[in-house]
């Protein structure tokens, strides 16, 4: 069988040098650990859909698909973990006031300023976090010699 790789999307909500987080209830081992709002693209889904679907799920804001700018694209794998592509798209505008919508899937959600981030983020979303200060669009994370 061929592998096949996921399609993620993440949320940036980016207000006075501050980013949106959220603390996963996953029981897992990412449980407690922040995440930035995201989930995986639908069959039949464009990806600022979905992104758009996810923020409106998540942390209950309105935002318009075409007020969503790719800022990252990350290719990442992990042990017993299928590989994915993560698009990390900013939010240059919404409208609500975010909230947590999902508390069977999230412990809490809090503003960090972009430079003083959890010690406990996934890695995942530093990625696309970082890239809000890089020029860098494209990174790898969990690859054998990376």
């Amino acid at each position: 069988m061929t592998p096949r790789h996921l399609v993620d999307v993440h949320v940036l909500l980016i207000r006075d040098d501050s980013v949106l987080l959220s603390r996963r209830r996953s029981g897992d081992e990412f449980d407690r650990r922040w995440h930035l709002p995201a989930g995986k693209l639908e069959d039949g889904e464009s990806a600022t859909a979905a992104a758009a679907r996810e923020a409106a799920e998540e942390v209950g804001v309105e935002i318009d698909p075409a007020a969503l700018r790719l800022i990252h694209v990350a290719h990442v794998t992990a042990p017993s973990r299928e590989a994915r592509l993560g698009l990390f798209f900013r939010a240059e505008w919404w409208q609500g006031e975010p909230f947590n919508r999902e508390p069977d899937k999230c412990y809490a959600v809090q503003w960090f300023t972009l430079n003083e981030l959890p010690a406990d983020l996934i890695e995942y979303s530093a990625l696309g976090i970082a890239a809000v200060n890089s020029a860098s669009p494209y990174s790898e994370f969990g690859w054998p010699g990376r």
